[in-house]
């Protein structure tokens, strides 16, 4: 265990921006840094990393934390090779709290062992490798399917001969219970005599598993021609779990971030034939249905997922588990997707007979997750009845729950409302929803903006985003803090703006109509159009406009942390950052009331 105070005191030494920068091209703006983000496929940067922070966001897929959570994600690092890799940096030491002997005892052991079962795996792959070269049936089965000898090597595929025992002569101790803690020998019987030992995978080709970061922890085995089962995997072992392992992560990982999806699929031989037609980027689950820890792996390398499935009645149930393991990561900035092949296809056999532009089209037009939630939802209900559309409903509840709060919950429910033939409000009302309550600030009332004598907008954002889309330039003319302020809204707004400092990066300032054209296709265009409905076209404005705004979201954000900081216990250090807090807030506060008899 290593103490708190030390993990403290690390990132306080550590400049994270040096950090990212030897994995991250970086440039300075404002206050930050940016930079193309190494999570998920992009072309221009939405990857912020602040040094006052000590602190990495991205804006398009949500990766956030310190240096020693980067080096995890990025590098693949455990927890304690990241803090002693950054503590080696700065010439510290790293001190562990002392463990009990027997738990001391425990780790070394397990640690240990695991890696053993990654050299006993390693030396069966190379066992499996060598055996394919001198098996001519495997060698035309492969070639059969059409792959060759460069993408066999690239995925270290090898076969494994009928025989019982063939993996005696790859190891010196074929009863070493090593063998069968990695999953390479099955035991039959006591210890003595009468026990029987034999491989498990015999005449298959084999697949080496490897986890993220490059270590083989186990084989999926295929028969070649007929015979049952047709996939057989590893058991799970200490150092496999199949629900949290993708087949062909390891390789796809940048394949993804390139094409900007990941694409799953239900077969080794469907990875591994796709990526020598062109489509590097798939990986498939182990023999399970999709989980949640699935979808979390692969959002860690890009914002959007396209499942592949067979059109007939198992690929659509086989859909329906990966939409319920997708619903609770789909947040408003990640992609989810679902296409469906026809029947007598499989994603190898339709890139060969269709070619590899038909599949990509498949992909471009498959069906996103709101529709399929509701058409999942609507399975055995009969819409033209009232009990149809109930059954419906009843369906699509729990699933609509397991959505992030966000706009494309609050858009479902609408949607699933007209699908049943009620108003969105009893809808709401009949799942216990209430529409979101403005938050009233407390203190004096505010000064209202105003904006050539119109009406301004509901909210602040809405204001920001009005004033930012009419006047770009003016958003390099921000501080740093003021441009972090923005950033961290979230939602539409953060969408938007992430949109529009990309615009600028790689177009500079432009005009309300060049932008209104170029979001003609993002999902938010209406709802940046509806923050300029109340303006003229000649109207003018001035950065003092957009300023006074800032002021006000300030005093918010400032309120807020000072409540927050009042609700708990106070000891000096807090008293002093709460009379900070007030402070600010009060001069703020007066800054405004002075500005408000001005014109804007």
């Amino acid at each position: 265990m290593i103490p708190t105070g030390f993990l403290q005191d690390l990132l306080s030494r550590i400049d994270i921006v040096e950090v990212v920068g030897r994995q991250v091209e970086l440039k300075k703006s404002g206050a930050n840094h940016m930079g193309l983000c190494p999570f998920h496929g992009e072309k221009s940067p939405s990857f912020s990393v602040s040094a006052t922070k000590q602190f990495y966001h991205c804006f398009g897929c949500g990766a956030h934390g310190d240096a020693i959570r980067f080096l995890m994600e990025n590098s693949g690092m455990g927890f304690l090779d990241a803090v002693r890799d950054l503590a080696q940096q700065v010439g510290m030491s790293v001190p562990e709290e002392p463990l009990d002997a027997v738990e001391q005892q425990r780790v070394l052991q397990d640690r240990a062992h695991r890696a053993t079962l990654n050299e006993i795996l390693e030396r069966a792959a190379d066992h499996y490798r060598e055996q394919l070269k001198s098996h001519p049936p495997a060698i035309d089965y492969l070639k059969r399917r059409g792959l060759s000898g460069a993408i066999a090597r690239q995925f270290g595929l090898g076969y494994a001969p009928s025989g019982w025992r063939s993996l005696a002569s790859a190891f010196a101790r074929y009863d070493d219970p090593l063998l069968a803690d990695a999953g390479m020998v099955i035991v039959q019987g006591e210890d003595g005599p009468e026990q029987k030992r034999y491989d498990r995978f015999r005449d298959r080709i084999m697949f080496p598993i490897r986890s993220v970061k490059g270590e083989l922890i186990g084989f999926g085995g295929r028969v070649l021609d007929a015979g049952e089962p047709k996939y057989l995997n590893s058991p799970e072992t200490p150092v496999f779990v199949k629900g949290r392992e993708l087949y062909g992560l390891y390789e796809a990982r940048t394949a993804m971030r390139a094409r900007g999806h990941a694409l799953v699929v239900e077969g080794y031989m469907d990875v591994v034939a796709l990526a020598q037609l062109g489509f590097a980027n798939a990986v498939a689950t182990l023999g399970t249905a999709c989980t949640g820890e699935h979808i979390q792996k692969l959002f860690r390398f890009t914002d959007a997922v396209v499942f592949a499935f067979d059109g007939d009645a198992a690929g659509r149930r086989a859909a329906g588990r990966a939409l319920e393991a997708a619903l609770p990561h789909a947040t408003d900035l990640r992609s989810v997707r679902f296409l469906f092949l026809p029947a007598e296809h499989d994603p190898d056999s339709f890139v060969r007979s269709q070619g590899a532009s038909a599949f990509e089209d498949l992909v471009t037009k498959a069906v996103p997750l709101s529709r399929q939630l509701i058409e999942h939802a609507g399975s055995g209900a009969d819409l033209a009845n009232a009990e149809g559309r109930a059954r419906m409903l009843a369906q699509a509840k729990p699933l609509w729950q397991s959505l992030p709060e966000g706009a494309l919950r609050r858009q479902l429910l609408p949607e699933l409302a007209r699908q049943a033939r009620l108003e969105a409000a009893d809808l709401a009302s009949l799942w216990g929803q209430t529409p979101p309550v403005a938050r009233r600030p407390s203190g004096p009332p505010r000064a209202p903006l105003r904006l050539a004598g119109r009406r301004a907008p509901a909210g602040l954002a809405d204001q920001a985003m009005r004033l930012l889309l009419r006047r770009n330039e003016w958003w390099e003319q921000l501080s740093g803090d003021d441009q972090g302020l923005l950033h961290e809204l979230g939602g539409v707004h953060g969408e938007v703006l992430a949109w529009l400092e990309r615009q600028i990066t790689e177009h500079g300032p432009q005009t309300w109509s060049a932008l209104e054209t170029a979001m003609t296709e993002e999902p938010w265009a209406n709802a940046a159009r509806s923050w300029q409905v109340a303006v003229a076209a000649d109207e003018e404005h001035s950065l003092d406009d957009l300023q006074r705004v800032l002021q006000r979201m300030w005093i918010e954000a400032l309120g807020d942390d000072a409540h927050a900081l009042a609700s708990g216990e106070l000891d000096a250090d807090k008293l002093a950052r709460l009379r900070d807090l007030r402070q600010r807030i009060g001069v703020l506060k007066a800054t405004l009331s002075g500005q408000a008899g001005q014109p804007a």
